[in-house]
């Protein structure tokens, strides 16, 4: 099983862990609400699991340019 994760933005994979059990709690998922895991956690056929975050540039992208907050996707 992987754990992936993957920028909402442009779809970069930011980093792996490749693990056979991990403590949710220790990656802090047990913090969000069930919509934010719904919206962010997504199980994949082969048993990976992917996350959806921020990379780095696309964060600086939307802090220069707060407009894009309005925007499910502003890279095209």
């Amino acid at each position: 099983m992987s754990i992936v994760y993957k920028c909402k933005h442009c779809n970069k994979v930011i980093g792996k862990l490749e693990q056979h059990s991990v403590d949710i709690s220790l990656l802090g998922w047990d913090n969000l609400s069930p919509a934010d895991k719904g919206a962010m956690i997504h199980q994949q056929e082969n048993g990976d699991i992917h996350i959806q975050t921020i990379c780095e540039p696309c964060q600086e992208a939307l802090i220069k340019n707060p407009h894009y907050h309005e925007l499910d996707y502003f890279i095209q």
